[in-house]
């Protein structure tokens, strides 16, 4: 039972938002739903390598988008950094995800176009890119919780 009034968040030092409270253009989970929905389909029904295919193009564009947003010098890590220069491993953590993931996603692209490539391997392949989205998401909200919401004290 609510017995007070309902409060805010607390805003950031300046109120300042972080962007990626604001959900950036390209992030999981939206952009996931197609490649995991042509997952979930049997491997030997008709068309699954192209509904794979055609799952699997968001992904890419979505995940292509989210580093351009979070990278440069303009980007949500830099915002980060600006704010709590302390997560800087954190930042550069984030950064080397985004190289093995779009190799990752390349390397799965090509795989699926492949009309012998092995089904299993194709599946494997998959599942362990949404591992390691899933993984990498997870790390960028932990981030951002701490660069947001952590109170280190001593901080005005």
């Amino acid at each position: 039972m609510v017995t007070g009034p309902i409060q805010q968040p607390p805003t950031p030092p300046g109120g300042l938002r972080p962007r990626a409270a604001r959900r950036l253009p390209g992030t999981p989970p939206g952009d996931l739903h197609p490649l995991a929905r042509a997952l979930a389909v049997a491997p030997a029904g008709p068309r699954w390598r192209e509904r794979f295919l055609v799952g699997l193009g968001p992904v890419r564009r979505g995940f292509t988008e989210h580093v351009r947003v979070t990278e440069g010098p303009a980007g949500l890590y830099a915002e980060v950094l600006g704010q709590a220069p302390r997560l800087e491993r954190g930042v550069r953590l984030l950064a080397r995800e985004h190289v093995a993931i779009t190799a990752a996603l390349s390397a799965l692209q090509r795989a699926a176009e492949l009309p012998d490539a092995s089904l299993d391997d194709l599946l494997n392949r998959a599942a362990h890119l949404l591992r390691a989205l899933a993984r990498h998401r997870q790390r960028g909200a932990d981030l951002l919780w701490e660069a947001y919401e952590t109170d280190l004290g001593g901080e005005t």
